[in-house]
C-alpha cells in the first residue's frame, strides 16, 4: 500500500521531531489534538503536524499510525485506538514506537490485531531527528514490519529485526538499559559521595584516573532531572524485560529510584532544550542530595 498520510500519537518532544522530519520529506503528518494542551498544539503546529480532530477522524485519514509517547501511556493508547478502530471500521497499520518491554509490545499487538489492524513493534534509539548528525534509528519487528521501510532515509533510519513481535523493543530495552542505566548509576554514586561528605575527594580522583567517565557525567548529569519524569516508566519496562529472561531487575529498579529522586528537584521543571547550561555537575548533585529521604541519626 502507498503511505502518504502519517498519524503520530502524540507530538511530544520525540513525536513532534519525527513528525517534522516526515513533513520535511514530503509526507502529510496528522494527529488527534482533541483534549490536548495548548503547548502540545503549538509544538505540533510548529512541526507541520495538522490536527485531524478526533481519534476516529484521524484513523479515517491515516495510512499508518505511529505511537510515540511515554511508555506508561502506550498500552492504554493502543486500547483506545483499537476501540476506535472497531467502532469506526478504519484500521490503518499501527506501529508502537515506545520504550516498552517485549511482553508489553506483545500485549499491544494482541489488542490492535484483535480490532482488525496490523501491528509493528518499533524501538527508537538516538536523539530526536535533527538533534544529531547521525539519523535516529527505528529498530522494527513483526510480520508486517516491512511497511516501515518507506521511512528509511527520509528523516530516520529503519533497521529490520525480524518477524517476531518484541525484537525491536528488546533492542531498545537493552540499549537504554546501558545508556540511561549508566547515567542513573553515575548520579547515584555522586549523590552518595556528596551525602557522605567526600564529594571533593571523589571528584579529584575521577579527574586523576577516570577523565573520560567524569567528562560524560559533566555532560549528561545536569540534564537528567529534565528528562527524569520520562525515564521512570522506561526503567520499569527495562526491569520487566530483564526479569523476563531471568536476569536481575535490581539495577533498573534502583535507576527508577534515582530518577524518582531527581523529579522532585526544581530542575525537573526544565525541558531538554531549556536546561541551564551554566549549571555544573557538582551543583546539580548538591541539589539532588538535598532531596534525599531524611535518615534517623541513630541508624
Amino acid at each position: 500500500m502507498t503511505i502518504q498520510t502519517v498519524a503520530i500519537l502524540s507530538p511530544g518532544e520525540m513525536g513532534a521531531a519525527v513528525g517534522a522530519a516526515f513533513h520535511q520529506n514530503g509526507f502529510t503528518v496528522i494527529t488527534a489534538m482533541e483534549g490536548r494542551s495548548a503547548p502540545t498544539r503549538e509544538r505540533a503546529e510548529a512541526a507541520g503536524i495538522r490536527d485531524a480532530g478526533s481519534l476516529d477522524a484521524m484513523l479515517g485519514e491515516a495510512d499508518i499510525v505511529l505511537s510515540i509517547m511515554p511508555p506508561e501511556a502506550a498500552l492504554a493508547t493502543a486500547q483506545a485506538v483499537a476501540q476506535a478502530m472497531a467502532s469506526s471500521g478504519h484500521t490503518p497499520p499501527y506501529a508502537d514506537c515506545n520504550a516498552v518491554a517485549p511482553k508489553t509490545a506483545k500485549q499491544m499487538a494482541s489488542v490492535i490485531t484483535g480490532a482488525g489492524g496490523s501491528f509493528t513493534d518499533a524501538g527508537i534509539i538516538g536523539n530526536p531527528p535533527g538533534g544529531s548528525p547521525k539519523p535516529t534509528r527505528f529498530f522494527t519487528s513483526g510480520p508486517d514490519a516491512a511497511i516501515m521501510d518507506v521511512f528509511d532515509g527520509r528523516g530516520i533510519a529503519i533497521k529490520q529485526c525480524g518477524p517476531e513481535i518484541g525484537r525491536g523493543s528488546a533492542v531498545k530495552m537493552c540499549y537504554a538499559g546501558i545508556t540511561k542505566g549508566t547515567s542513573a548509576l553515575h548520579a547515584a554514586i555522586l549523590i552518595a559521595a556528596e551525602a557522605l561528605g567526600v564529594g571533593d575527594e571523589l571528584e579529584e580522583e575521577l579527574t586523576y584516573s577516570q577523565e573520560a567517565s567524569l567528562k560524560r557525567m559533566e555532560v549528561m548529569t545536569p540534564a537528567l532531572p529534565a528528562v527524569s519524569g520520562r525515564y521512570i516508566g522506561e526503567m520499569r519496562e527495562i526491569s520487566k524485560t530483564m526479569s523476563s529472561v531471568g536476569v536481575t531487575s535490581g539495577f533498573h529498579d534502583g535507576s527508577t529510584d534515582v530518577y524518582e529522586l531527581m523529579v522532585k528537584t526544581p530542575y525537573a521543571s526544565e525541558r531538554r532544550d531549556t536546561v541551564d547550561k551554566s549549571r555544573s555537575l557538582r551543583q546539580t548533585i548538591q541539589t539532588c542530595t538535598e532531596y534525599l529521604p531524611v535518615k534517623d541519626a541513630a541508624e
